[in-house]
């Protein structure tokens, strides 16, 4: 948390210095600013912050990715005549523990067309989710939930 905080005030510090109060000019900074850090504190092997940033840019295309897919399928599915829907209840397996994890994971997925989550069991190992286009095997929409956004949301997390 203080390198964040440490980049957060070398991208304002870039604002100032600039004198160019923008969006742009502050991801410019905060970019800037990061490979510094990064370059200051490459040996130090504790340092979690040079790791997660890069995992939350992979795990927010990831589901920005699973969002279009998702809105287009729809989109698809309302404009045509024939219906290609399957719905169905899943139960995925979770390998996230914490309350955050899973909540995080649950909202990605309800956030995400086509896809709601219903209810977590009360051991809170299964999170059941409603998939409008269930595969004909279900453990396939199993395991695209769980190598996709669970995996890149616990490398963010952990």
């Amino acid at each position: 948390m203080k390198t964040f905080s440490t980049n957060v005030f070398l991208a304002v510090l870039w604002l100032a210095l600039t004198m160019n109060f923008s969006i742009i000019n502050f991801s410019f900074g905060f970019i800037v600013a990061y490979f510094v850090l990064w370059f200051l504190k490459r040996k130090d092997k504790e340092e979690k912050y040079f790791k997660r940033i890069p995992s939350f840019m992979a795990y927010f295309f990831l589901f920005a990715k699973e969002v279009i897919k998702g809105s287009l399928r729809i989109g698809y599915e309302i404009l045509s005549p024939k219906h290609y829907m399957n719905p169905g209840i899943i139960a995925v397996p979770l390998t996230a523990k914490t309350d955050m994890e899973i909540t995080l994971l649950a909202n990605s997925i309800t956030l995400t067309p086509g896809t709601t989550s219903l209810a977590l069991s009360d051991d809170k190992k299964v999170l059941y989710v409603y998939n409008v286009f269930l595969h004909k095997d279900p453990e396939k929409s199993i395991q695209e939930i769980k190598n996709g956004l669970e995996r890149k949301l616990l490398e963010v997390m952990r």
